[in-house]
């Protein structure tokens, strides 16, 4: 196993986890929701010049890692967690420590995976003193700092993967950095575990997705409530000739509730249409209001 600093290291998404907590495990399975403000308030005060967008909130366990200039952050209770994308990133210890430092943590957890190219590695601080880091690909040490942690035994005597032999690594990085959030954070930050809600937000200038509203759609499904309700009631053209308050509705199959149906829809119809196409609603809208009054009698 060769240890080297020159070996090619392609951009990679790093998850940091500001931890003052006892058990930020217990708060984690509780699944608590992301903040919106938090996260901006987060990416102002680390750098006040970038143009800040929000471009969703989803949980960070089953969404696709980010891309250059993306954070996705959320803060609960003791636990605050920030995931973005480095470059040229091989030692968890080379992080800016302007990053390493933008959140309050008595201890704090650092986390790397690319799979495409087998590289992971973890770290710990503590009280800003680095304990633990291990950074690596199969068969190249970049980084190893710290005495192993027990949950490291097994992948270090090679109970966990197939071997390779020669000088690779007795285990597969990524399995380990798995391994260690899950005894660091005491959950399964995977799929298969508690939604991690988090607000991913650009930083580069990109304007806000836009969530196109169906208009014309809400406005079809109002004014076919709106039609059939009035079938049923017994209004409109098809029914003139009936007296207002008379013979015009069939009490055995209207009711009080079905002109009150009826007067909503169409109220909903008429704020949505203009006002030539309304003033027929508007029509039919005084005469339910009538009909409402003798049918409540």
């Amino acid at each position: 196993m060769a240890t080297t600093s020159d070996s090619q290291q392609s951009p990679i998404a790093i998850t940091l986890w500001f931890v003052t907590a006892e058990d930020p495990g217990a708060i984690l399975r509780e699944e608590p929701k992301a903040d919106r403000g938090f996260g901006r308030k987060y990416l102002a005060q680390l750098n006040p010049r970038w143009p800040i967008t929000p471009i969703g909130q989803f949980p960070l366990n089953r969404s696709a890692p980010a891309s250059e200039g993306e954070f996705y952050v959320a803060g609960f209770p003791g636990v605050t967690v920030v995931h973005t994308w480095l470059t040229d990133l091989r030692r968890l210890s080379d992080v800016d420590s302007r990053l390493l430092s933008s959140a309050p943590a008595r201890d704090l957890y650092a986390f790397a995976v690319d799979d495409e190219a087998g590289f992971g590695g973890f770290a710990h601080w503590e009280d800003g003193v680095l304990k633990r880091s291990l950074c690596a690909v199969r068969d190249v040490m970049f980084e190893d700092v710290g005495l192993p942690e027990p949950f490291e035994s097994p992948y270090w005597a090679g109970e966990m993967n197939e071997q390779l032999g020669g000088l690779s690594l007795p285990f597969d990085p990524p399995d380990l950095v798995a391994e260690a959030q899950r005894s660091w954070l005491g959950v399964d930050v995977s799929p298969e575990g508690p939604d991690i809600h988090v607000v991913g937000y650009a930083v580069d200038g990109r304007p806000e997705p836009r969530l196109d509203v169906p208009e014309k759609r809400a406005e079809l499904d109002v004014g076919n409530l709106a039609s059939g309700s009035a079938e049923k009631l017994r209004l409109g053209p098809a029914h003139a000739d009936y007296d207002d308050y008379s013979s015009g509705v069939d009490t055995g199959e209207a009711t009080g509730d079905e002109f009150r149906q009826f007067f909503r829809a169409t109220g909903a119809l008429v704020k949505r249409v203009g006002r030539g196409a309304g003033r027929r609603a508007k029509e039919l809208l005084r005469t339910v209001n009538e009909k409402i009054r003798y049918t409540d009698r």
